[in-house]
């Protein structure tokens, strides 16, 4: 049997998506964004997290949901992207749930192309998809968000 696979599930237009909870930092009221110059257009802006400028990435963009401004009813993601913190918009955080791992199955085996989902994962009544952050941006992408966050450039 494999270790448990633990996972934060969340809610854009009414689709289940889960991260593992590893790279999940916290889930907080949405805030106001500043717009970041030269950031990617996956980039919404920046805000404040405990003193850091966190870039916030637009997941609906991402997963070609509708893009629509952050609502104050909305709640932030805060989670690691490999060596950088990110925040993510999401309608509502749903919990965290406990998987077999064995039980996670590659998505590649069922539709090719999903390259920036890890898997997907049994719930009760259904599948979530599990994104992979360190997916989430390309290459010209995380040059361009790295350019725009530093002040020297």
């Amino acid at each position: 049997m494999s270790a448990p696979a633990q996972l934060i599930v969340f809610r854009l237009e009414g689709q289940c998506f889960a991260l593992p909870l590893g790279c999940v930092e916290r889930v907080v009221r949405a805030v106001e964004v500043t717009p970041l110059p030269g950031a990617p257009p996956v980039v919404v802006g920046v805000i404040d997290v405990a003193g850091c400028v966190v870039p916030v990435l637009c997941l609906r963009q991402r997963l070609g949901l509708r893009r629509r401004e952050i609502a104050p009813s909305d709640q932030l993601l805060i989670a690691r992207m490999g060596r950088r913190t990110v925040a993510l918009p999401i309608d509502e955080a749903q919990g965290v749930i406990e998987c077999d791992a064995s039980t996670v199955i590659d998505p590649q085996c069922i539709v090719p192309g999903l390259e920036q989902f890890q898997g997907l994962a049994p719930l009760d009544d259904g599948l979530v998809l599990v994104h992979d952050l360190e997916r989430f941006l390309s290459l010209d992408e995380t040059h361009a968000l790295d350019k725009s966050m530093d002040p020297a450039a």
